[in-house]
């Protein structure tokens, strides 16, 4: 492994962690749609997004998990000190970067509401499925969980930029 790559992240993988923070923050912007029951411009112009969003969002945290796995060696070295606890907090991002979708898609799919993003459909309107729909209820939950992971993960660049100045947010800036 050659030193750029122990210091900062390759191009790729910062493509992905900001392109899907993007995503992941209009997909979080989904909570305003329980204000008013939608009717503001936020549940009128990016709400509407959010399955096509979410469907976009599945793919890419496949992607992104194959493009860790496969780069996992030519890795920035972990902190040493709170080495496990990144692993750990990284674990349960991916993990609900993943679930959230799959979720979302057992809650439509179990619902009888099929799937179409940007326009196309993926899985046509059905018979309701008691057991998708259940735990596509976990969506919300999960939602709430990730909202907690990405401002403690995002309160962790913080502190490692401003307190810390050990110059882990700029491998991924």
């Amino acid at each position: 492994m050659n030193r750029q790559v122990q210091e900062r992240y390759d191009t790729l993988s910062r493509a992905f962690h900001w392109g899907m923070a993007f995503l992941i923050g209009w997909q979080l912007l989904k909570f305003f749609d329980r204000i008013d029951d939608g009717e503001h411009w936020v549940g009128q112009t990016l709400v509407p997004w959010h399955i096509s969003i979410g469907v976009l969002l599945l793919v890419l945290v496949a992607i992104r998990i194959f493009w860790a796995v496969k780069q996992k060696d030519d890795r920035p070295a972990p902190d040493p000190v709170m080495g496990a606890a990144v692993k750990a907090g990284h674990f349960l991002l991916y993990a609900g970067m993943a679930l959230m979708p799959i979720t979302g898609l057992l809650y439509m799919v179990g619902g009888g509401h099929g799937v179409s993003a940007f326009g196309i459909e993926l899985i046509a309107e059905g018979e309701e499925i008691s057991w998708m729909a259940s735990l596509g209820g976990l969506h919300s939950p999960i939602a709430w969980g990730l909202l907690i992971l990405v401002v403690g993960h995002v309160g962790m660049a913080l502190y490692h930029h401003f307190i810390r100045k050990d110059g882990v947010l700029q491998r991924m800036a």
